[in-house]
């Protein structure tokens, strides 16, 4: 699937949301192109972009945007149904309870998701959970505030179908990213370490970047979680000292066993993934990119992938009803 929309139809474009719903009331939809979400919009985009008070939108005073004091998840969505959403609201439960945000209904993100998914063929919801609006000055929380929720749901991006067959080419960062065990795993707000990542190459033919940590450990790419295939064997870095615990990672890690393909995870290097054998990536949205090119080492997806690709394709494209 690529994106497109219906001819004749001029869909809103991939950086704007169809619909947005800011604790489960409708605050934007482009004008014709209003998603049957059986709630109508009560005010416009400016509620999202400068809303007055809380509750008419997103305060400026919400800790996500002040702190980056929350949590994300990017859910893909086929045929109106949410890939894999029980282990998304699996791990934002898990970070709820790590970051020790109270209060944030899990049942209200699960409906919530599931009407945003029901009528699109295609299209990628965005749930972002912030401790809330803020109480009283500086960092600490004062362990009154009510979680802000806000879910998105953008068409899907357009893309080149063909990568998943001939590759991506990608290029090792130049950042590190710093190493903190509270985190580690999570999807949290803070993202700058990524931001500075993309921004070291504009090459167009880059699909992504490779990171490692400050001690040298091979950890993720900027989007996606990194599997390496050595000797039939697959391998993906350990993310206890930092790094996205990422749910088509779960997956992979999931089917490979499924199908008798070993499969671990382990502390990687500089050396392990020159010696790889196999290179491929893993996100929400692509299921498995294979690595064709890696800064200026040609690589050729391998049989591993394949087989990893052929489990995944029938639950990627038509994800089960949950």
């Amino acid at each position: 699937m690529n994106g497109t929309p219906p001819a004749g139809v001029s869909g809103p474009s991939v950086t704007e949301p169809q619909a947005v719903l800011v604790n489960g009331r409708l605050r934007h939809q482009p004008p014709g192109h209003e998603l049957d979400t059986g709630i109508s919009a009560e005010r416009g985009q400016e509620d999202i972009l400068a809303p007055g008070v809380a509750g008419n939108g997103i305060s400026p005073v919400d800790r996500g945007l002040h702190f980056g004091d929350g949590l994300f998840e990017t859910i893909a969505c086929r045929r109106g149904r949410a890939r894999f959403l029980p282990w998304h609201l699996e791990r934002l439960a898990l970070g709820c309870e790590r970051l020790h945000m109270t209060g944030a209904s899990l049942d209200e993100v699960r409906n919530e998701v599931r009407m945003l998914a029901r009528n699109a063929h295609g299209a990628i919801v965005k749930v972002i959970l912030t401790r809330g609006v803020a109480t009283a000055r500086g960092y600490a929380p004062s362990g009154s505030e009510v979680p802000t929720r806000i879910c998105l749901s953008y068409r899907w991006p357009l893309e080149d179908l063909a990568v998943g067959q001939s590759g991506v080419q990608i290029r090792t960062a130049t950042i590190r990213l710093g190493e903190n065990p509270a985190l580690a795993g999570l999807k949290h707000l803070n993202r700058l370490e990524q931001v500075l990542a993309k921004a070291e190459s504009t090459d167009q033919r880059i699909a992504e970047s490779l990171l490692f940590s400050r001690s040298g450990r091979l950890v993720s790419g900027t989007m996606s979680n990194v599997f390496i295939v050595r000797k039939s064997r697959v391998h993906t870095p350990r993310l206890d000292l930092c790094g996205v615990a990422g749910i088509m990672r779960r997956v992979v890690l999931t089917e490979a066993a499924h199908i008798g393909i070993a499969a671990e995870e382990c502390i990687l290097r500089a050396e392990d993934l020159a010696n790889a054998d196999e290179v491929f990536l893993t996100n929400a949205r692509i299921g498995i990119w294979p690595v064709r090119a890696l800064d200026d080492r040609t690589l050729e997806p391998g049989p591993v992938t394949r087989r990893l690709q052929e489990r995944l394709e029938p639950m990627l494209e038509d994800p089960p009803d949950v």
